[in-house]
């Protein structure tokens, strides 16, 4: 009988500077009010004037992967970064990996817009109701040597029309968790950052690398 495969060794993410490899500022506002509580000093890479690499991968913790080590590298600093997205049962997982694409227009994201599309995309297909749809959220943690931590969160729920809320960012108003009566964006941060997909996430870094 062979041998198991050892167990993947985790490393530590001891306190101080990491960077935040995203310009999105909504999940830059959530990911550092999940982070304060443990000495970590949170900097984004559009502060440092990092640029975009190209998101070329077709899975979230791909995407997540090629942010955190091109921050990583070119800080010299450990690196988080987190690929996320909504996934809808009746459009077989669109938009998934794809979810801000969904919303470019010439000007400029506008998820007002995408989320429009996605109900015409569903009224299309005569989808039955509930509309069922996901949150999922990769966080990968990355060092300027190219170790890296991969995690992976998901909050189940469903779709509605019209949306509901101004709290929140992207497909937030359309989104229904499961067994609750409020939108994400309907939900006071707090409420939203303790079921959501990327609390579901940080919850495993935390476990692994933190606490």
């Amino acid at each position: 009988m062979s041998a198991a495969a050892p167990a993947p060794v985790r490393r530590r993410l001891a306190p101080g500077r990491l960077i935040i490899a995203s310009h999105n500022a909504g999940k830059l506002r959530e990911i550092a009010a999940l982070l304060g509580p443990y000495g970590i000093e949170t900097v984004s890479a559009g502060e440092l004037g990092l640029p975009e690499p190209a998101e070329t991968e077709t899975s979230f913790a791909g995407n997540a992967r090629i942010k955190a080590h091109a921050s990583a590298r070119a800080s010299g600093l450990p690196a988080l970064s987190d690929d996320s997205g909504i996934e809808v049962a009746a459009l077989d997982g669109a938009p998934g990996v794809f979810t801000a694409d969904w919303a470019e227009t010439p000007a400029g994201r506008d998820y007002a817009m995408a989320m429009g599309k996605v109900w015409r995309a569903l009224e299309a297909k005569a989808a039955p109701e509930p509309r069922l749809a996901r949150f999922v959220c990769c966080l990968c943690l990355a060092w300027p040597d190219g170790h890296d931590e991969v995690f992976l969160g998901t909050a189940p729920g469903r779709l509605i029309w019209p949306p509901r809320g101004a709290n929140g960012f992207g497909f937030d108003p359309m989104f229904l968790p499961e067994g609750r009566e409020e939108t994400f964006g309907e939900m006071a941060p707090d409420a939203k950052h303790a079921i959501s997909h990327r609390a579901d996430a940080f919850r495993q870094l935390v476990s692994a690398s933190l606490s």
